[in-house]
């Protein structure tokens, strides 16, 4: 897929638009850039080695976190200790298909281990079965266990298989919980497509609203899926975005060092 809009999408000239405002607009600074990306480093390929890159380029961008997978929270934390970047961990993921007491378990058992932040699957099957009293008791549950444990609890909804009825259900059943963040997407959340591909549009301008439109100020949106440019990340930050997942986070930081936004990052490495 391309990037954060696509015109197939119809909102070529919603994006346009975006641009306008944003030339005319205040930039923000590279931190506040920066704080605004969880790293992703959740690709089912990776290796220790690659997370462990990945770990030190969070490090030295100063992002929010690190987003890992349960088994490299450890890892994560002895090279993120003491560097303002936080550790953020998956459960249930990416298809939200564990039981309720499987993500329970699995959500305490990732704070206990060092991650600040929760990143859980829902259940889309249930929410699609309408059966939105087990949904509201997993969310429920999972969010007390990571609150008790001092962490904060960012619910994905996988958009690409929900209806926008479905869509938003989930923010007044998170809006009730008291979640931290609600999320787009995975990044995994592929469609088969009537060629027979598999593709997913992921943080679409329309979901942004909706979900924004449906949740109190006091929940916050993270966009994930099709976030890849520095572009991408200004125009859902006008969508009242205040957190993404992205993989391209050093192509992004870099671009805005070259674009002359404001401050400074830790350790950038500035390609020629």
């Amino acid at each position: 897929m391309g990037g954060f809009v696509l015109a197939e999408y119809g909102e070529h000239d919603y994006y346009l638009s975006l641009r306008i405002n944003m030339k005319n607009s205040q930039n923000p600074s590279l931190t506040e850039l920066a704080r605004m990306i969880d790293h992703s480093l959740l690709h089912p390929t990776m290796s220790d080695a690659e997370v462990v890159a990945g770990c030190v380029l969070a490090r030295d961008y100063g992002v929010a976190t690190a987003c890992v997978k349960p088994y490299h929270i450890r890892t994560a934390g002895r090279i993120l200790e003491a560097t303002g970047v936080g550790i953020c961990a998956v459960i249930g993921f990416p298809h939200g298909n564990s039981t309720t007491g499987i993500k329970v378990a699995e959500a305490e058992s990732a704070c206990l281990a060092g991650a600040g932040e929760i990143d859980m699957v829902v259940n889309v099957g249930k929410a699609r079965s309408g059966d939105w009293a087990y949904v509201t008791r997993e969310i429920r549950l999972v969010n007390e266990i990571v609150r008790s444990s001092g962490s904060i609890l960012k619910v994905i909804f996988e958009n690409d298989y929900l209806s926008d009825a479905e869509i938003i259900r989930l923010c007044e059943i998170c809006s009730e919980a008291g979640v931290a963040f609600v999320k787009t997407s995975t990044g995994y959340g592929f469609v088969k497509q009537e060629n027979g591909s598999y593709a997913y549009a992921g943080a679409t301008p329309h979901h942004l609203k909706l979900m924004r439109e449906h949740c109190p100020a006091t929940i916050q949106i993270k966009a994930a899926g099709g976030v890849r440019t520095l572009d991408d990340l200004l125009a859902v930050r006008q969508l009242g975005v205040t957190r993404i997942g992205a993989t391209a986070t050093e192509d992004i930081l870099n671009e805005a060092m070259r674009r002359g936004f404001p401050g400074s990052l830790p350790h950038p490495r500035l390609k020629d």
